[in-house]
């Protein structure tokens, strides 16, 4: 039976942007910014300064000195043997970010194959089974199962059309309980 895509974005699901930005944050300003304090605000917002947010983000170094979201690492090395996992990151927006992703991705994903990255301007194009993202506006268009990974962005939204989960531990339950149910009811498909 051919493996369940599954369509992962960087940052804020395997990469933690939001740590990232609060360390940055303060290294240049001396303000310490905590993650409660942005919780259901606009990234492009959330911070007193914004300016500085997208001068690091233009940053060599800032996205390859990155932490890694807690589990992601373990969770995924395990779901690659199940899916054909892609790692799927608008990342051309900050085209400087390339080397430093792709850098990221085989130091800390070292299981995941050069062909399992997809670096693309918008996500509108890419299919798949399942997309796990932080952001509605690369969900709304996708037309598989769509898994909303809170973020401090994101925290206040409550939408009909995707199942949230907070943390990797999450993702691991319902993609297997998922894969499941759908091999479960694959001989049934059949007739």
């Amino acid at each position: 039976m051919k493996k369940k895509i599954i369509l992962i974005n960087m940052d804020h699901v395997v990469a933690d942007i939001t740590h990232q930005c609060i360390k940055w944050y303060k290294s240049a300003t001396g303000i310490e910014i905590k993650r409660t304090d942005l919780l259901g605000k606009e990234e492009d917002k959330a911070f007193p300064r914004p300016d500085l947010i997208t001068e690091f983000l233009h940053t060599p170094g800032f996205f390859r000195s990155a932490p890694v979201i807690p589990g992601s690492e373990q969770v995924l090395e395990e779901l690659n043997e199940l899916f054909d996992i892609n790692i799927v990151s608008a990342a051309m927006e900050f085209p400087q970010s390339l080397v430093e992703r792709y850098e990221w991705l085989q130091e800390h994903f070292p299981f995941i194959a050069p062909h399992q990255i997809i670096f693309c301007g918008s996500k509108k194009r890419i299919s798949g089974d399942f997309m796990i993202d932080d952001h509605l506006k690369n969900l709304n268009h996708f037309k598989g199962e769509r898994l909303l990974f809170t973020a401090p962005h994101n925290f206040n939204i409550h939408r009909s059309g995707y199942t949230r989960v907070s943390n990797w531990t999450e993702v691991r339950k319902w993609l297997i309980k998922r894969n499941a149910l759908l091999l479960e009811l694959q001989p049934k498909l059949q007739f």
